[in-house]
């Protein structure tokens, strides 16, 4: 098929890269030249595994090209995705400026019926609105002719994860009314899933689909991370607790693992745009909205912790941050748990260390000029007063504790991941700070 992607962020380029690896022709336009010059040269703007491979050997074989024409990408195609950001507005709901200037930038050039198919994560009624907008700019050009059916069709990428989400997904969800529509969405899609993982429904319902979804994930880690509290008020381990209620197949192990909060760029956005869109139906959205302030007062726990241990005045306290990105495998700092810590730290006077194996270029670029780096974690300890544990990278796991010890000033850990034995900290001599697990004797 001929397919044009507009917008070559997170979602865009992914998506358009593994359309483009299952054989199709695909355009990739965005209105950043400076992005498409370096996905030009063959440089991608964003960092995710085994991306930088799919886009060097799709451009090689003719399949995937980049351009800032929007004219150019819609020659022919068959297929339009809209793929552009809906970041959170101030009152919380979804901003739709970017989409609505894709879906103008379309209906104002193209000249043959295709469909639209909404990627970008937007508002239930969203497709009604586009429909509209679609048919006004046609009405204008005297082209009412032209069918440009809306469909909709959610991304569920996990980053660190997306090329594989992409290729191999749990589900493919469409919102499509005609059966045209149903068909070639199911011919695209049938080399990435088989046909009983392809779920059509209404627009509307494709729509909130993915607000649910993303909510229910982050509710089972907001509960989580109150059940944490609650263990170690009354000595209890959330390790165990996890484990007992993961054993029960009506709940099963995914999302319970307790920490310091949830970030990125979906979870924090889409549950409030969910409370939004509730309320402006006159609905109240007491659990969506109770996950959302669960999850902000978790991402003040260890700058909690710390304070009970070290007092509010750190001015003479070094802290080493272990890890800045909101999850392993990328470097998206969006609403990451580093962030306020550190901000909070050093409001107190602290002096702050930090290192992440992948979000380094992006910490100089949101964290305060004042933060000091090192490349590796023998150098981010050295001479430390304690270790904090943000982000669960798998080398932070592996650490030699022992070896790490030796260089610190103060063996002293707080680790919002629990991704240490507490038993194996206290034996090596060091003072241990975990989220639910601190057992009474």
């Amino acid at each position: 098929m001929k397919i044009c992607v507009v917008g070559t962020g997170y979602v865009g380029l992914v998506t358009g890269t593994c359309f483009a690896e299952k054989g199709n022709t695909v355009c990739c336009i965005d209105i950043d030249k400076n992005r498409i010059d370096k996905l030009n040269r063959g440089e991608s703007p964003i960092y995710e595994p085994g991306l930088d491979e799919l886009i060097e050997k799709n451009c090689k074989a003719g399949l995937l090209t980049f351009s800032t024409e929007i004219k150019e990408g819609l020659a022919d195609t068959q297929l339009c995705f809209i793929a552009v950001g809906t970041p959170p507005a101030d009152d919380g709901s979804a901003d739709l400026a970017q989409v609505l200037g894709a879906v103008d930038g379309i209906a104002e050039v193209v000249s043959h019926s295709c469909y639209i198919v909404v990627k970008s994560t937007v508002p239930v009624g969203t497709g009604t609105l586009l429909s509209r907008r679609i048919k006004n700019h046609l009405r204008e050009r005297g082209l009412e002719k032209i069918n440009l059916e809306v469909l909709s069709n959610p991304e569920f990428l996990k980053e660190g994860m997306a090329i594989n989400d992409c290729l191999n997904p749990d589900r493919v969800v469409i919102g499509a009314v005609s059966g045209e529509a149903r068909a070639i969405m199911r011919e695209l899609y049938l080399p990435f899933a088989p046909e009983d993982k392809i779920l059509f429904m209404d627009p509307a319902s494709a729509e909130i689909t993915k607000y649910a979804s993303n909510t229910m994930l982050a509710a089972r880690i907001s509960f989580m991370n109150e059940i944490a509290q609650l263990c170690d008020k009354v000595g209890a381990d959330v390790k165990s607790v996890q484990k007992g209620m993961a054993s029960d197949r009506r709940i099963g192990p995914f999302f319970l693992n307790a920490g310091c909060g949830y970030g990125g760029s979906c979870f924090p956005k889409d549950v409030q745009a969910l409370c939004c869109i509730g309320e402006s139906e006159g609905l109240d959205m007491t659990i969506a909205s109770s996950v959302s302030k669960v999850n902000r007062k978790q991402k003040e726990r260890l700058h909690v912790m710390m304070r009970d241990r070290f007092g509010s005045d750190m001015e003479n306290i070094t802290a080493a941050i272990m890890g800045l990105a909101f999850k392993p495998q990328t470097d998206d700092m969006r609403e990451a748990p580093s962030v306020s810590l550190i901000r909070g730290l050093l409001n107190c006077g602290a002096s702050v260390r930090a290192f992440d194996p992948i979000a380094m270029g992006v910490a100089h670029k949101v964290l305060p000029t004042s933060v000091k780096y090192a490349d590796d974690l023998e150098k981010l300890l050295c001479g430390v007063d304690c270790a904090v544990i943000v982000t669960e990278w798998q080398q932070f796991k592996d650490a030699d504790w022992e070896k790490l010890g030796s260089v610190m000033k103060n063996k002293i850990v707080f680790d919002g991941r629990n991704i240490c034995d507490p038993e194996k900290m206290k034996a090596l001599g060091f003072e241990y700070y975990c989220i639910g697990r601190n057992m009474l004797p």
